[in-house]
């Protein structure tokens, strides 16, 4: 199968892959001349046996491991052999055999041989010498997680890391932030780093092939990457062979999931109702007209069946699929991984769907005693079907999909409700189905990576390596708008309006790295064993290019699909071609880093790395970053060397400075742009003009400075251990994409302003049981930042808007200084307006001295009882711009994980939640489908059961089937009432919408067992695991939209946490299998 797929690829490299790979994969570990057999047992300190140890006799090939039992039996060459005894937690032992044929051992354990390596930036180091905030997760725990993603699987894991999956769909952005981030108007992701090289995301790498991630969180762990490591890093490290035997692994799960939460909506008599309400309270005249034009009487609906379009549309049962084959062995001298992934999904909505396959191909060879080579190649192809989650590049939010599906009539009225554009109401309604077809999109990727090393064992304890990267990108886009999307009805020119059209993108991007790095280890001239020095010296050179053709052909026959579209281009007429090579993003940077340690107790870490930049100009090229850090092993002092129960305990100081230079490349000089004229310059289609952002040749490198002091732990012999952290980060000379109304241009690229996050992180790991059948284990961490706007240059604030309601909301945003950004900005609600708050005078309502008026904003007009009622927070009498403030904050109080793992006789469980407190969510949704507009017109628009009949204000009085205005009666009608009128002009945000989006999700609970090696053995297997993994399994929270991480209007940080018309979560259940042999 994996020939067949790599063949219809055509891609040549493939083929040798497989060459390569089918050379390297006859090697195999051969005993040599065996004269002794030697068995035994091997046992933990409190004299539990220990399965899986692996035993190597020393200097050669020669190979076993420990049963379930702990027993083991291995052949050696004679008595002279020595036997290493090693498994992870435990030191390294070595045994010599003599004349024995039977060993016994004990192994002890050792916290610090918990993830002893860390990889951190250009090497690796021990866990117990690290003197920065650094985490880091085993490959072991992610392959626990049924996931489709490594961000996702990364879900709750790390104090201080925050992973927030922004829609449902299968292409939704996963949103990572260390610490809060730091910039206002650009992204805050952390930099990712695969294998040493560079990338843009995780999405394009499969989980299974990933050995351990780490997470620099400090300055003084991150800037040895400089200008690229202010918002943290991420850094990826692949699997590779081993020295040892030909393994295979195959693992599998198939599943299904459904949509988790829906939008609840009027029944057909409900919404029959209000709509005959609502066309007497538009009609000056009181008519029902509109209504009669369409419905029967409203009371005829009554019992009918409604049509539940947001099933139609995301009730489809999704079903997953993925398969995962590696093959990785070699000898002492060349070592080999190969790995195919293929995750392949078909998502809830219709025409959703998500693929991706996944190669690399690792070599390591050993080609001389003092020179190690290595490569690696990945290539990833993924393929995005259906119009998914929300695009963030949209001109109007009016195509958005789920809206459709919640304000559609749950009836069929003929000649109301159909999918024929021509016939429908289309500045009303939009049929749900026409609603998908018509945001209908071709999705892409393809990314090739090579990397290789070459490394050079100079001399003793000198070493010089250099890697080599190129990684290309291809991406290609095929965007279709049906007669029902906005961009059509606006966007092209007249003749060719309300005709279909189609958006097509190809972009490649490239990019070359090259870093050429001295380790020197001191040892030889200090020739003292309390004192050690290493250093690191490097270079390192980046060049980034990417090359964009987008070209818009316009005005299709109207009765044009996608598919045809996209096979038929010349039926279409081709509007513009814009070929867009972006300037080059080329970094040259020179590093180093020096470790000190005395007596193994005190250690010194200092940094410096100089970047230059294409981004800037003259002095500004070059940005500095140092950093240093200090710790003090405390456990290792003589006055805790005799308390038993603490094993370790290390104490952390650092302060360090990281750049960001992360805008667009070429904004320091003026560039010429292909725009469409007006209609003054005569038979010109296309010119070159200024781009509407103007250039700034004065940029310089933004800086964040972090201050950190951490404490670690284990106690009770490992059994319990974690760390407590406090930082402080300032962001200084901020890069804002600033408004410069009034120039000719819309904004501008400026250094202006300060930003800070403060916070506190503690992360507890507990091994409540280890016993030789059963065991507990619980991993819990917590993190809290404050973030604050310190300055904004000249000015003192401003706002953002999201735009989820066109010009309909203003800001609802504020950025100010001395607080927080993602502060919501709008009006705070006071209920409704009641009959007495007017005074009834020949038959009008005079609001009375006293009582706010908020004509303007609720009202066209005058007030009138039953609609919504604001506060008047200056106290002038009236609710007009004066009294917009903050009613909510996006940022958590804390947020967190808790996993649990537990062991019983084979069985394996773990759950693994996350949750976020204090945090507020600016629920759109809750206002649009409440709201019964003038525009966008609410007319024949469903509501949601928040303005069910019994809930909102009425004036329809059903005893005569009239409006009714009399006093007494409005009071009688709606005595039980609790909601305003749905009928409204506009949107209006207030701090009815912002709810307390805090929560608690069991994001993934897995049930698993293995077969007793007795019985996999026989079945020439080495381990066989079942399990059964579900995903988003509840969630409990007060917010009542459908789920509580929403975030659609994420194109800038300044909008975060807003619910619109996204992409609806699902729940998944799968069921997988573990295969080693």
């Amino acid at each position: 199968m994996i020939v067949k797929l790599v063949l219809k690829k055509g891609k040549k490299i493939s083929f040798v892959i497989l060459l390569l790979l089918s050379l390297f994969a006859t090697i195999e570990i051969k005993a040599q001349n065996k004269t002794t057999t030697i068995s035994g047992l091997v046992k933990d300190e409190l004299g539990l046996s220990i399965p899986g140890v692996n035993i190597v006799e020393k200097g050669t090939k020669n190979s076993a491991s420990t049963d379930f039992d702990g027993k083991f039996s291995i052949r050696v060459s004679g008595t002279k052999s020595e036997l290493v005894f090693s498994f992870l937690g435990f030191e390294t032992l070595t045994q010599s055999v003599g004349q024995k044929t039977n060993i016994n051992v004990v192994l002890k354990s050792s916290t610090s041989k918990l993830d002893e390596v860390i990889v951190i930036g250009y090497g690796t180091a021990k866990k117990s010498d690290l003197t920065g905030s650094i985490a880091s997760i085993s490959g072991s725990d992610l392959k626990k997680v049924a996931v489709s993603s490594v961000a996702e699987s990364m879900t709750g894991r790390i104090a201080g890391v925050q992973v927030v999956a922004s829609e449902g769909s299968p292409d939704a952005e996963i949103k990572i932030r260390i610490r809060g981030g730091g910039s206002l108007t650009q992204d805050s992701s952390p930099l990712y780093i695969v294998d040493g090289f560079p990338v843009n995301s995780m999405s394009d790498i499969s989980p299974s092939d990933v050995e351990n991630i780490t997470v620099l969180k400090d300055a003084s762990s991150t800037a040895i990457y400089g200008s690229r490591g202010a918002n943290g890093v991420i850094i990826i490290t692949t699997k590779s062979g081993k020295d040892n035997k030909l393994t295979v692994s195959y693992n599998l799960f198939l599943g299904a999931k459904n949509i988790a939460n829906k939008i609840d909506v009027l029944n057909p008599e409900d919404y029959a109702k209000w709509q005959y309400e609502y066309s007497m309270l538009k009609s000056p005249t009181g008519s029902t007209s509109s209504y009669d034009k369409y419905f029967a009487p409203y009371q005829t609906y009554a019992g009918q069946e409604a049509i539940d379009w947001q099933d139609r549309i995301y009730g489809r049962t999704g079903q997953v699929q993925s398969h995962d084959l590696g093959i990785r062995g070699g000898s002492d001298k060349l070592s080999y991984s190969f790995n195919y992934a293929l995750y392949d999904e078909s998502a809830i909505q219709i025409g959703s769907d998500f693929k991706r396959n996944n190669l690399s191909l690792n070599l390591k060879s050993k080609a001389s005693d003092k020179v190690d080579l290595t490569f690696t190649m990945r290539y990833s192809n993924t393929k995005i079907g259906g119009s998914g989650a929300n695009e963030q590049k949209e001109v109007s939010s009016a195509d958005s999909r789920l809206k459709h599906a919640v304000q559609y009539s749950p009836i069929d009225i003929p000649a109301l409700t159909t999918d024929d554009t021509d016939e429908a109401v289309s500045g009303y309604l939009t049929n749900p189905y026409v609603a998908i077809a018509d945001t209908d999109r071709d999705q892409v990727r393809n990314n090739f990576n090579m990397l290789g090393s070459f490394s050079w064992k100079i001399i003793d304890n000198l070493q010089f390596k250099s890697d080599f990267g190129l990684d290309t990108f291809y991406y290609q886009d095929y965007r279709f708008y049906g007669r029902s999307t906005y961009y059509v009805n606006n966007t092209p020119p007249p003749a060719y309006q309300a005709k279909p059209a189609l958006v097509l993108t190809d972009e490649k991007n490239t990019r070359f790295r090259n870093a050429n790095t001295l380790n020197y280890d001191f040892k030889n001239i200090i020739k003292s064993d309390n004192h050690n020095l290493k250093l690191l010296l490097g270079e390192e050179m980046i060049g980034f290019k990417s090359n964009t053709v987008t070209s818009a052909v316009q005005g299709y026959p109207v009765d044009f699909t996608f598919t045809q579209a996209k096979n038929l281009t010349s039926l279409g007429v081709p509007q513009s071609v814009d070929n867009f090579y972006a300037p080059d993003d080329n970094l040259l940077s020179f590093f180093g880093r020096l470790n000190y340690d005395y007596k193994n107790k005190y250690l010194l870490t200092g940094t410096f790395r100089a970047d230059g930049s294409s981004k800037f100009l003259g002095d500004n090229v070059w940005g500095y970053f140092p950093s240093v850090a200090a710790a003090w092993k405390i456990s290792e002092e003589s006055f805790l060397k005799e308390v038993s129960w603490i094993n370790s305990l290390k104490v952390r100081v650092s302060y360090g400075e990281a750049g960001n230079n992360n805008i667009p490349t070429g904004q320091t000089f003026q560039n010429f742009v292909p725009t469409v004229p007006g209609a003054w310059i005569n038979g010109v289609n296309s010119i070159l003009s200024a781009s509407k952002v103007m250039a700034n040749p004065d940029l310089k490198w933004e800086t964040t400075v972090t201050q950190n002091i951490g404490l670690d732990y284990g106690l009770f012999k490992g059994r319990l251990n974690g760390s407590l952290e406090y930082y402080k980060n300032v962001i200084s000379d901020l890069l804002l994409n600033f408004p410069v109304a009034g120039t000719g241009y819309d904004t501008q690229y400026r250094n202006m302003g300060e930003n800070q996050n403060v916070g506190f992180e503690a992360s507890v790991n507990w091994s409540a049981i280890q016993k030789e059948d059963y065991s507990l284990n619980f991993s819990f961490n917590i993190g809290m930042n404050k973030n604050k706007v310190n300055s904004l240059g000249i000015m003192s604030n401003f706002g953002a808007s999201s735009g989820w309601a066109s010009s309909s909301i203003g800001n609802d945003y504020a950025i100010n200084v001395g607080q927080p950004l993602g502060q919501m900005y709008g009006y705070k609600n006071d209920g409704r307006y009641e009959v007495s708050d007017f005074d009834y005078v020949a038959g009008k309502y005079v609001l009375k001295t006293g009582v706010a008026n908020s004509a303007g904003i609720v009202s066209s007009g005058s007030v009138l009882p039953g609609m919504m009622k604001l506060k008047d927070i200056d106290g002038d009498g009236k609710v007009d711009g004066k009294d917009l403030s903050i009613i909510g904050n996006a940022n958590p109080k804390s947020t967190g994980g808790l996993v649990v793992n537990s062991t019983i006789y084979g069985f394996d469980f773990m759950a693994a939640f996350n949750w976020s407190y204090g945090n507020d969510a600016y629920n759109a949704n809750k206002i649009e489908y409440t709201t019964s507009a003038d525009n966008p017109s609410g007319n024949y628009r469903n509501l949601s059961t928040e303005m069910a009949d019994g809930k909102r204000w009425t004036n329809l009085d059903p005893t005569t089937g009239l409006l009714t205005t009399d006093p007494t009666r409005l009071q009688q009608l709606n005595e039980n009432t609790t909601m305003w009128s749905p009928n409204m002009p506009r949107f209006v945000f207030s701090d009815w919408a912002v709810e307390d989006a805090s929560f608690l999700r069991l994001n993934t609970l897995t049930f698993g067992y293995t077969l007793p090696e007795s019985v996999s053995s026989k079945l020439g297997i080495t381990k066989l695991r079942f399990y059964q993994t579900m995903s988003n399994v509840f969630v409990i929270t007060k917010y009542s939209g459908p789920d509580p991480e929403a975030s659609t209007r994420r194109k800038t940080p300044l909008t975060p946490a807003v619910d619109y018309s996204a992409y609806p979560r699902s729940r998944q259940i799968v069921f997988g299998l573990n295969l080693n042999f």
